[in-house]
């Protein structure tokens, strides 16, 4: 009874930060600036200048390597669901190892089990989000296909401004899709923390928290992209 309260409690501390963090950082970022902030206007800053030029390959080469990045982690994370559902299979093997080792906290075979079905289930969110960026991609490059062209000295018309903030938001989109499929690997990480102890993996998922708020808020290289943006 006691092990399935710690679980229950554990299992409510990393949804509360996770989701919690997820919501003000949406919400603080319509306040202040920060990465997603940032990038939002350099996206739309990109997309404008894309308007008086007549080719677009270096463009779409960017596009391409963005594409490359989320399709490395969306493979790695198949890789992962199959050693863990190896570990799953195993996993009494895996309880009688961690029997073994001194100074970690007694676990129950359920116990064992549980924490690697929750990572399954975070690494499984991770897969679909990583693909859902990569869709998102994808949609970004036919439209890029059909960018308005608009030569220098002419003016930029409704349609044309509507276009470019529209293409700018779903790149934007993607992005953030890839961010919340990066933040899963961050929140797995901890969770291999509590099969020491849930303490440990308490002080982790707390810990996970502060190190997005640091980079995302407050670190050098949003300083430096955001005084970018305001030259």
């Amino acid at each position: 009874m006691y092990n399935v309260m710690v679980t229950v409690l554990c299992l409510l501390w990393l949804c509360l930060c996770w989701f919690g963090y997820a919501r003000f950082a949406r919400r603080q970022a319509k306040k202040t600036d920060c990465i997603a902030s940032v990038m939002h206007r350099h996206r739309i800053s990109w997309m404008t200048r894309l308007l008086h030029r007549e080719h677009l390959i270096a463009d779409t080469a960017l596009l391409a390597s963005l594409e490359r990045q989320v399709t490395f982690f969306a493979s790695t994370t198949m890789l992962i669901l199959a050693a863990l559902l190896t570990l799953l299979s195993a996993s009494e093997r895996l309880f009688s190892i961690m029997q073994s080792v001194p100074g970690v906290y007694p676990a129950t075979l359920l116990d064992i089990q549980v924490r690697l079905i929750l990572m399954l289930a975070i690494f499984i969110y991770a897969f679909f989000t990583f693909t859902w960026s990569l869709r998102q991609y994808g949609f970004c490059s036919v439209l890029m296909g059909a960018f308005p062209h608009v030569p220098k000295g002419e003016q930029v018309s409704e349609e044309d401004e509507k276009f470019v903030k529209h293409l700018a938001k779903i790149i934007d989109h993607a992005g953030h899709s890839y961010n919340y499929g990066l933040r899963s690997y961050y929140f797995a990480l901890s969770t291999l923390a509590w099969f020491i102890h849930p303490i440990a993996f308490v002080f982790a998922t707390t810990m996970v928290v502060v190190v997005l708020f640091q980079r995302e808020f407050h670190s050098q290289t949003m300083v430096v992209m955001s005084k970018i943006d305001k030259v």
